[in-house]
């Protein structure tokens, strides 16, 4: 029942299963009326839309019924369950039948048969209404759904031959049911015996066998019954029937092929593969008629039709078919007629909004390798699909997920198949699915379409190797490795012995350059993908690091392949190189050998991470030296120096004073070129690799390396010729951002190719439509010339001559024309050719930079304590401060985040920072004077508050730590040295530097716009008490004489927080404790002085935090028993009520009662009286004056209003009598058709009695009323 609605997919939710009866929670004892209660409840949450609740009531029905054990409430639920079946809810009926047969299962004394005769009586199609007919149908339906979950069919043969013929007249109404009954019907065929059915349904259902050509659903009840019942439909009875023994024959295919486009065509909005012909196909097998069906019905009679729901069927049993098929069979299959639609499909679809049915069959093709254990089989499908091309690219994508499913021997087998085409492609076996112009194709279309296969081979070897979900060995990795290294840099002379198997076999066709260079990029590529593998069959737990990178004895994967081209360099007989070696270039890859076997002995000694990322990289740029010998060599020469002098240097003094005395460069600052230089190649691999290499060398960075890092990252340094980036002009290799990572690129289809290059040009002529739409003057300077010479630009003298020129002069003329504009052309085209130049470089430059932020990046998290730490601080800020100004674009704003989180996350932040910093004092004064300076002259707060961050580093770094604090762990703000020693400044010059931040907090306080924020001098208050306690005095006298009341409020702000710090309160002493709070007294005496109205939101919040500074300042007074006089604040305070109103703000009102609670008044208590029963009724007129709500009329509006004959006027204060004059017109109209017997129905409800109208005569009007509610 899969393509039922959603009411029958929950029936099949349950899969018809028994429900657990034990499971339900016992019942609580009640009485009658409780239990009738709960009893009537089950049928209500049978009919709720929540599936967890319905299965909820069958469970508990089914125990109340067993516990009660009464047959009344038996018999009334069958009749409640048989009624529910028809429900006009959904998500009742499944509720209901479920019940039914869940109820029938647990009482089996119950007859199926009275039940089936009380589902015909109550849904009786023949009796019921047309409006009730389509819930008769379904009622009949999942009646014999319920009886059929009761599992008790069996027992009742005449009950199964009644729900087949009630099924049987369901099968006409599809226009409600669709194929519900067949389905149904189908179900009950599979669960009753043979006897029953050739006793009892045969004779029924011979009309439906007999017509199974006619629809899908009958062709499949033939097919079930076939297959259940093999005996009671012999091929003689199938004679009689069908008039032949066989299904599959030669005279029933046009037959098939009808009922199969139906099937097709009523699962179209489903989009899966109907039941019947799958059975048709195990049938075919089964009677040995596959090659006619499939020949015949499929591949012929299917694909008639244009492309739709016919051949999307074909597709789906060609996936379904493949785990039922013999080897032989799959060949055949997969190489016919069926497999070449299927790749038109598959390149057809891939343009947008198409259907696109590859996702269903890689599903399909993932589900056969996995339960299919025959190696042959895999290889069979997999080359199959992969021999599918399209001028010759394969049409199954290079990253193809199915093939982490392979055995082990059937991916052997499968690398083994690909590295034989690549060697030696044979079109003629593929399946080329070429359009009409590609078969047209000449000898260079074919060399064309060998590359596209050989492209495509090279991605796929390289993504096996790549997806660690494949099972793998060693051995094959290593395998695909040497085969893409090889053909990438070597080609074979003649075969060799055992060592160098890639020699044994030649290609059939050389390969050319593109091919070299893609399997260049690919080797590359599959170099970073080895350099993250983790160990094969590692079985280490799970909270232990894993190995990278290496073999299981601990090899570098690279060091392998290093080795293995030194043996094919050492065997120039039988190979031969690309690119030879000249000899300077085979002594640097010798002396790298050489280098890192010196770096493997020493790592057995000790420093095994630094000596394993100096290996890494020289075996990198080992590897490189194939690539682009010139570029590597001199880089190669350098490394090697570098290594030769930091080991001499660790060993012997003596040579590096003479180093020295030579005034030859550092070698960690040729290492930080060196990285630098490779750091623009286009490399993940490489950008990896020197940041290990870069941690390693992070204690001996010198001043000079960190500049050199630096003067990169310099804004004002970009336009500078010497860039460390080359940009050519060749603009493949400026877009190759990356290849080597994305292998995927190599699968763009050629289409999306063609659209973006004609946006392109689009593109293009826009811009040369602007560009010409400014006038060269130049040019037209020549225009005019040319004309001028041929005597074709009009003048004032021959303006009314009629002559024109000749056609020898009209030729001469346009060939003059059309070299201007020719060279006109290529003017604007190399203007245009320079922009895309520029802008190209304009990216790899920032790309660049984004790497070298990775240096920076390990430098600050490796040497946070160093005294270098302090150079970055100011290129860092330069950095941040041109990034906020510059354009929006994407790399621009990734690179300023970077930056940004490196200053502030790992710089100003770390728990580590340099304390040796003593020397440097005038220095690093200067330099906060500087950014102190640039702070208070910016216009944005967010880069503002980058340059204040910045100096409370340096502050920090200035401050160094106590001596107790060596021996703790330190924090990020200082918060520790703080904590044990609030006065300890270490080398800070504290009035120099409390001058500078006194002359940004006036700053703040006296601008209308300034950067600076109240919470920048808040964290100066907490990481440095001493500037807080030399601020204080400014603060104070900033209440009132702030320029804005904003700054005033802010003011307060910081005089609350710096006096609610226990180090503030620990620096200063009882005098200067008790001085501060006079004059912090006497400023909110002036502050509450000239608080006015206070309605603005500024005013409001200023008077808040005025009153919450009070507060605090009068509690501490108190408690310390300071003699300092409150008389005019309370004063103050007091009078304040006459100006601000308490109504509207209730934290204003609260803070202020809390401050006067301190003085001594207490907040006027307001008397709550409970008002009696009489007031209240009295007061009920003054809440309901008026109208009544729109709300209220529409829903009074159609009830009449009932009024005793003989009672008296109602009270005037009942709500009926409030009504307005509207509602008073409308009552009156009622009055007149008021029934008779209305008191008895007032009587009967008296609740209504106080809605009800006074007797009135229709022409008075309603009386006055006093307050009090009496009729004046």
């Amino acid at each position: 029942m899969t393509s039922s609605p959603c009411w029958m997919s929950e029936v099949m939710s349950v899969e018809m299963k028994e429900v657990s009866v034990s499971s339900a929670e016992p019942l609580r004892p009640a009485g009658i009326l409780q239990q009738n209660r709960v009893f009537l409840d089950f049928f209500w949450d049978l009919a709720n839309p929540d599936q967890e609740v319905r299965l909820q009531a069958v469970e508990n029905l089914i125990q109340y019924l067993k516990t009660e054990n009464k047959a009344d409430e038996l018999e009334y639920t069958f009749k409640r369950l048989v009624d529910g079946l028809a429900h006009t809810r959904e998500t009742a009926r499944p509720g209901f039948s479920l019940a039914l047969g869940q109820v029938l299962s647990a009482f089996e004394d119950i007859s199926l048969q009275s039940i089936l005769d009380k589902i015909k009586e109550k849904h009786n199609l023949q009796a019921a209404k047309r409006k009730l007919a389509r819930n008769a149908m379904f009622g009949n339906l999942f009646g014999v759904i319920a009886l059929h979950q009761s599992g008790r069919l069996v027992k009742e043969p005449q009950v199964v031959l009644g729900c087949v013929q009630l099924l049987q007249c369901l099968i006409q109404h599809k226009q409600h049911l669709k194929d519900l009954p067949s389905k149904t019907m189908t179900d009950i065929l599979t669960e009753i015996p043979e006897e029953v059915f050739e006793e009892v349904l045969l004779s029924a259902l011979e009309a439906d066998l007999a017509s199974a050509f006619r629809t899908p659903e009958q062709m499949q009840l033939l097919l079930v019954a076939l297959q259940h019942f093999p005996q009671a439909l012999k091929p003689k009875k199938l004679k009689k029937l069908l008039d032949s023994s066989t299904i599959i024959n030669t005279d029933n295919i046009p037959k098939l092929v009808e009922v199969l486009k139906m099937a097709a065509h009523s699962v179209k909005k489903e989009r899966v593969l109907p039941s019947v012909a799958l059975d048709l196909l195990k049938l075919s097998l089964k009677e040995d008629s596959f090659q006619l069906f499939w020949d015949k019905a499929i591949t012929e009679g299917m694909f008639k039709e244009p492309s739709g729901p016919s051949h999307y069927l074909s597709y789906r049993l060609l996936g379904s078919a493949l785990p039922l098929l013999s080897l032989s069979q799959l060949k055949e299959v997969l190489s016919g007629e069926v497999m070449m639609h299927y790749g038109e499909h598959v390149v057809s679809a891939q343009k947008p909004d198409r259907f696109k049915l590859a996702p269903e069959m890689d599903s399909y093709v993932s589900d056969f390798l996995q339960g299919c254990q025959d190696s042959d089989k895999h290889l069979v499908v997999m080359v199959s699909f992969s021999s599918l091309t399209n001028n010759g690219y394969p049409v199954v994508p290079t990253v193809w997920r199915v093939v982490q499913h392979l055995e082990s021997a059937a991916l052997r087998s499968y690398v083994d198949w690909l590295k034989g085409t690549f060697l030696q492609p044979q079109p003629d076996c593929m399946l080329d699915i070429s359009t009409r112009k590609q078969k047209d194709k000449s000898k260079e279309q074919k060399e064309s379409s060998i590359f596209r296969l050989r492209k495509w081979i090279i991605a796929r070897l390289a993504s096996i190797i790549d997806n660690h979900q494949v099972k793998k060995h060693e051995d094959l990795i290593m395998d695909v490795a040497r085969f893409i290294f090889f053909h990438a840099f070597f080609s074979a002379k003649k075969a060799t012995t055992s060592d160098i198997p890639e020699t044994s076999e030649n290609l059939s066709i050389p390969l050319d350059d593109e091919t070299r260079g893609a399997l260049v990029n690919s080797f590359f590529g599959l170099l970073m993908s080895l350099h993250h593998m983790p160990l094969i069959d590692d079985s280490r737990a799970v909270n232990q690091k894993r190995s990278v990178g290496v073999t299981a004895d601990g090899t570098m994967w690279i060091y392998h392949l290093v080795q293995y081209a030194q043996l094919l360099l050492s065997h120039p007989k039988h190979v031969q190189s690309v690119q030879p070696f000249s000899a300077e270039q085979k002594q640097a890859w010798d002396g790298m050998l050489q280098s890192v076997a010196n770096l493997k002995r020493k790592a057995k000694k000790g420093l095994t991470t630094q000596s394993a990322a100096f290996q890494q990289l020289f075996l990198l740029i080992g590897m490189l030296l194939f690539k682009a010998p010139d570029e590597v060599l001199d880089i190669l020469k350098d490394l090697q120096n570098c290594i030769d002098k930091a080991q001499e240097k660790k060993t012997s003094k003596k040579k590096k004073q003479q180093a020295m005395e030579k005034e030859e460069p550092e070698w960690v600052e040729v290492m930080v070129d060196i990285l630098l230089s490779l750091l623009s190649q286009q490399s993940r691999h490489i950008r990896q690799v020197c940041r290990t290499v870069f941690s390693s060398i992070c204690p001996h960075v010198t001043a000079a390396a960190l500049t050199a890092i630096v003067d990169v990252l310099d804004p004002d340094q970009e336009d500078e010729e010497d860039s460390a980036v080359v940009v050519t002009d060749d603009g493949n290799k400026t877009q190759k951002k990356l290849k080597d990572d994305d292998d995927e690129e190599q699968d763009e289809d050629m289409e999306h190719n063609e659209s973006e290059d004609g946006s392109d040009e689009e593109s293009e002529e826009e811009e040369k439509e602007m560009e010409e739409g400014e006038v060269d003057q130049n040019f037209r300077l020549e225009l005019m010339k040319v004309l001028q010479q041929q005597n074709a630009l009009a003048t004032e003298e021959d303006a009314s001559s009629d002559e024109d020129l000749d056609d020898e002069a009209m030729m001469q003329l346009d060939m003059s024309l059309s070299a201007l504009f020719s060279e006109q052309k290529k003017k604007i085209q190399a203007k245009k050719n320079e922009k895309m130049k520029l802008q190209k470089e304009r990216v790899l430059v920032r790309d660049f930079k984004i790497k070298v932020l990775d240096l920076v990046e390990v430098f600050v998290a490796r040497q946070a304590g160093s005294p270098l730490i302090l150079g970055l601080v100011e290129p860092l800020l330069n950095i941040i401060d041109r990034g906020m100004s510059s354009g929006s674009e994407q790399q621009e704003q990734d690179f300023l985040r970077r930056a940004a989180d490196i200053f502030r996350n790992h710089l100003c932040r770390s728990k580590v920072y340099c304390r040796t910093a003593g020397d440097r004092q005038g220095e690093l004064h200067d330099l906060l004077d500087k950014l102190m300076g640039k702070a208070q002259k910016l216009s944005d707060s967010s880069l503002c508050l980058y340059y204040f961050s910045a100096s409370l580093y340096v502050v920090k770094v200035l401050r160094g730590a106590p001596a107790t604090e060596n021996k703790e762990e330190s924090t990020a703000d200082g918060a520790t040295a703080s904590v044990n020693n609030p006065k300890f400044m270490g080398n800070v010059d504290v009035d120099r530097v409390s001058s500078l931040f006194r002359e940004a907090l006036i700053s703040f306080m006296s601008r209308r716009k300034s950067p600076l924020t109240s919470q920048m001098f808040t964290d100066l208050f907490t990481r440095f008490p001493v500037f807080c306690v030399n601020l204080l005095d400014t603060a104070v006298q900033h209440i009132t004489s702030g320029l804005r009341e904003h700054q005033q409020c802010q003011a307060c702000v910081l005089v609350l927080r710096a006096m609610q710090s226990k180090d503030i309160q620990q620096l200063l002493s009882t005098y200067e404790w008790t001085q501060l709070c006079e004059k912090v007294s006497a400023q909110l005496v002036l502050s509450l002085g000239q608080v006015g109205q206070a309605e603005s939101k500024v005013a409001k919040e200023k008077l808040v935090k005025t009153l919450e500074l009070c507060q605090f300042v009068v509690k501490h007074i108190h408690q310390q028993k300071l003699f300092v006089d409150l008389e005019q604040l309370k004063k103050a305070l007091q009078s304040l009520t006459s100006n601000v109103s308490f109504k509207k703000t209730g934290k204003l009102q609260d803070t202020y009662w809390a401050v006067m609670k301190h003085l001594g008044v207490m907040k006027p208590k307001v008397n709550k009286t409970k008002p009696n029963k009489d007031s209240e009724q009295e007061a009920a007129p003054k809440k309901i004056k008026g109208f009544l709500p729109e709300t209220k009329k529409r829903k009074k509006c159609n009830k009449p209003v009932l009024e005793p004959a003989g009672e008296k006027s109602a009270p005037a204060t009942k709500p009926g009598e409030q009504k307005g004059m509207a509602k008073k017109k409308q009552d009156k109209k009622t009055k007149q058709k008021r029934p008779a017997d209305g008191s008895a129905a007032s009587q009967t409800n008296p609740a209504k009695k106080s809605k009800t109208q006074p007797d009135r005569k229709a022409g008075k009007k309603k009386p006055k009323q006093k307050k009090g509610g009496e009729e004046i």
